[in-house]
């Protein structure tokens, strides 16, 4: 890398790596330790573990910030008033839900497989947090660039009906079984229209990459978004994420009139709070990769260029790389949590679907309408390749 492709910024005794693609946090953190005297090998030794803490806080917040919308969505849907009084405007609410289930007491039925019914919810959590390390918040602004993040996402999410279905069995109860065997056939029906519809965005991007599916929207701002090219994929795409994050109308599992609570009817405490935590980053998981897949990711609906020919400064100057990362940031957990607005509100305004509605609409109407939209891709982009990545 030449000097004309790196620029680094010294700000206080914090370098600020700033490459002609964004800004690079490993780098900067490589750089400043050197500066302290260590190794490369010893700081990038200490840099491991970081990106995961770092996962884990971004995948924390956004589960209390997700419950608390969730309580005052629902509450002005149904007009009633919502959590107010633990803390101002009931931020402290979703705290003061976690403790009280952190203190709760862990009970397993006498009659219960208690090592998979612990294993079951570290099994539905754990896969949904390593899909957080695919997640750009720009061009350098992720945890793991890898070449198949998309293929990692859908094989990571495969795991956790896995975890639904060893949980309903461990507990030894009916409406447990039922539940699991319910989120195994949901999965099934819906895992398979999903990635056809990711493929299709994959196809377009001519890679698994995240970042590269990014930027490969960006050019022209909002116009150069996946959504208008890929209009029924998105809609496809996002009636199987809710799918996958058991939301209304598709919370079949865990239908209480039927089923009590469906898988987590015999859990209590922290081992049922984790069926919760994990349907919730899952849900933000799920709104951010369709930011990433079909809104632009990182992208500003007004090209970077336009901007920085506004402010009079070069597009490689180092304060319109920082304002484009501050900017890609921003834009990213806005898109993500417009959608979760909808997801927040589809579920307090529409009634849940019957078992065989459900696997009716993933068999009968989603797949083919995914194969379909997949072949007609495919067409397009033969036909026109260069506005559909050919």
């Amino acid at each position: 890398m030449n000097v004309s492709n790196l620029i680094v910024i010294h700000l206080a005794s914090t370098p600020l790596a700033i490459v002609s693609n964004g800004i690079d946090l490993e780098l900067s953190f490589t750089q400043t330790m050197q500066g302290l005297g260590l190794s490369p090998q010893v700081a990038h030794i200490i840099w491991l573990p970081l990106p995961m803490l770092l996962v884990l806080v971004a995948a924390l917040v956004g589960v209390l910030v997700t419950v608390w919308l969730e309580r005052k969505i629902s509450a002005a849907a149904q007009q009633r008033i919502g959590p107010e009084y633990a803390g101002a405007l009931g931020i402290l609410q979703p705290m003061a839900d976690g403790l009280k289930l952190l203190v709760k007491e862990d009970i397993i039925p006498a009659k219960a497989d208690s090592l998979l019914f612990t294993l079951g919810p570290v099994l539905v959590l754990v896969p949904v947090i390593l899909s957080w390390l695919i997640v750009p918040f720009g061009q350098n602004l992720l945890i793991s660039n890898v070449g198949i993040g998309i293929f990692l996402w859908i094989s990571l999410s495969s795991i956790q009906p896995i975890g639904l279905l060893m949980s309903g069995y461990a507990s030894n109860n009916k409406y447990s079984l039922l539940g699991g065997l319910r989120a195994a056939a949901q999965s099934i029906s819906y895992e398979i229209p999903l990635a056809l519809s990711v493929l299709a965005v994959v196809m377009m991007s001519n890679s698994l990459s995240t970042v590269d599916i990014v930027a490969q929207q960006t050019g022209a701002g909002v116009l150069s978004w996946n959504i208008w090219r890929q209009p029924i994929g998105f809609v496809i795409f996002w009636i199987c994420a809710l799918a996958e994050c058991e939301r209304l109308p598709f919370d079949l599992p865990e239908a209480e009139e039927e089923l009590v609570a469906g898988y987590q009817t015999e859990y209590a405490g922290m081992k049922f709070a984790l069926f919760y935590l994990g349907s919730y980053i899952n849900l933000v998981l799920s709104a951010l990769l369709v930011s990433v897949l079909y809104l632009g990711g990182w992208g500003f609906p007004i090209p970077i260029e336009s901007l920085a020919n506004l402010i009079n400064q070069p597009i490689n100057s180092p304060l319109i790389e920082v304002i484009a990362g501050s900017i890609g940031i921003v834009m990213t957990i806005l898109k993500a949590y417009l959608l979760v607005f909808l997801a927040i509100l589809l579920r307090w305004t529409t009634p849940r679907v019957r078992i065989d509605q459900l696997l009716d609409l993933g068999w009968k109407f989603l797949l083919p309408i995914s194969l379909v939209n997949l072949l007609f891709t495919a067409a397009l982009k033969l036909s026109f390749p260069s506005a559909f990545g050919g």
